[in-house]
């Protein structure tokens, strides 16, 4: 069922999920946890303006396959009507072409349908921070499918971003796949500090996103 009591400070999050067990499976484990909300769960995108703008939901959960309209067309359509809504791929496939399509529809975020409840919530609450999510497994694929395509998001001469050590610390734990949480546990420093760095990175690096930071770093061997 819907939650409709939730409070200001919980996450609110839709689902769009075509299967029960697992739309019922994440309904429970939602509202079962304190500082999350699920506020809608759709079977298919049909009637998905009105699906969203009734849940009014801080992060959607998005399947991919979908009948009708599809989870990464979907995923479009949400982050062009919705920008501030945060969206997170949910998928059993951790397919590169699917992985790289989603993230260039505005996907902010990646995990697999085998993924614990725990990566759930933790997942979830990254993209809400404004954050980008992805298990080492898919955040492997992405990049090994863009230099097996030969897909180029940034010029190849060498440059002096001006990072920090400090910097280039956290710029190799978001290459290794490092969910902010986890890299501000290993640095000892807070989650917020951590944004704070990331922000700085991406501004010094000029790139919009996780995905064009890690393909840079990777390319110029910054960290």
């Amino acid at each position: 069922m819907e939650n409709t009591n939730f409070t200001l400070m919980d996450i609110k999050v839709a689902i769009f999920e075509d299967g029960k067990l697992i739309r019922d499976a994440l309904q429970t484990i939602l509202n079962g946890t304190s500082g999350y909300a699920c506020t809608g769960a759709f079977s298919n995108g049909s009637n998905w303006e009105a699906d969203i703008r009734r849940s009014n939901p801080d992060v959607v959960l998005m399947d991919i396959e979908m009948p009708g309209l599809d989870g990464i067309e979907l995923t479009r359509l949400i982050s062009q009507k919705f920008a501030t809504i945060k969206v997170l791929i949910q998928t059993v496939f951790d397919d590169g072409n699917k992985i790289f399509n989603a993230l260039c529809a505005g996907a902010n975020g990646y995990i697999l349908k085998n993924d614990p409840p725990h990566k759930y919530l933790e997942a979830i609450t990254e993209v809400h921070n404004g954050g980008s999510f992805m298990n080492a497994s898919v955040a492997r694929k992405t990049l090994n499918f863009f230099t097996n395509k030969n897909i180029i998001l940034v010029s190849p001469e060498t440059v002096d971003y001006q990072l920090s050590e400090r910097e280039k610390q956290i710029l190799s734990e978001l290459v290794e796949g490092s969910p902010l949480k986890a890299v501000a546990e290993k640095l000892f420093i807070s989650h917020e500090t951590v944004r704070t760095h990331v922000k700085h990175i991406y501004k010094k690096l000029h790139v919009a996103n996780r995905t064009e930071a890690v393909m840079k770093a990777r390319q110029q061997g910054i960290c």
